[in-house]
């Protein structure tokens, strides 16, 4: 049986979002990539990958996935409805990082309500999110994907409280190459936040499952604005 062709929409084309596209068109999806600048920036990585560039508000139309990789701080920025005319059952990716140090500043709903980052980000679309590649390099993505079964194979924790759209994104970062650990609820995906043990981590399912459980929910001075 052949794999399903999926359409998948990516928001963001840094670093992740680049090497995502790149690497799901390379499987076979139809992807629609848009970023803040407009689709006429993404001309060279349309045409490297087959992707089709479009503006923010045209990404996730009937996409099966929207993959959200943008600086956390520009999550608020987003067209209102920009999930609007994704297909039903959509499931939402968020990749995303709070640094308020390095980038994004002081957000409140994290600092002071104690808000989970994705959970943040959920609050803002509007839509269920699953937590996933926010502690990938974005190198590995292109060099480090295996065969299932392979003794080298990394593991990505992936956090989410929609079932189905995560049991989606998790076949889908199989099909990417890696295997999955199920790191819980959005509540719980603290554990894969920068600073963890987990975020970076190169390891299989036995290393990234024992360093989720060794996660601390306290938030270190560096990490807070």
């Amino acid at each position: 049986m052949g794999r399903s062709v999926m359409k998948i929409g990516i928001i963001g084309a840094g670093n992740i979002g680049g090497n995502l596209t790149r690497r799901l068109t390379a499987l076979g999806h139809e992807v629609a990539v848009a970023n803040s600048r407009g689709p006429h920036t993404l001309t060279a990585l349309a045409e490297e990958t087959g992707a089709t560039p479009v503006p923010v508000e045209e990404a996730a139309r009937g996409a099966e996935v929207v993959v959200v990789t943008i600086p956390l701080k520009a999550i608020p920025d987003l067209p209102k409805g920009v999930l609007d005319g994704a297909a039903d059952g959509v499931a939402v990716i968020d990749t995303g990082n709070y640094y308020p140090k390095q980038r994004d500043g002081r957000i409140a709903g994290i600092e002071d309500e104690g808000l989970t980052e994705s959970r943040w980000t959920e609050q803002h679309l509007g839509h269920p999110v699953i937590k996933a590649f926010n502690g990938t390099y974005a190198q590995d993505i292109l060099d480090r994907h295996r065969p299932s079964g392979a003794p080298d194979r990394q593991a990505l924790p992936v956090a989410g409280d929609d079932e189905a759209a995560k049991a989606k994104v998790r076949a889908l970062i199989d099909e990417l190459g890696f295997d999955t650990v199920d790191a819980g609820g959005l509540d719980d995906s603290w554990r894969q936040q920068p600073d963890t043990p987990v975020y970076g981590l190169r390891e299989g399912v036995d290393g990234v499952t024992k360093a989720l459980a060794e996660a601390s929910p306290e938030r270190k001075p560096e990490f807070r604005a």
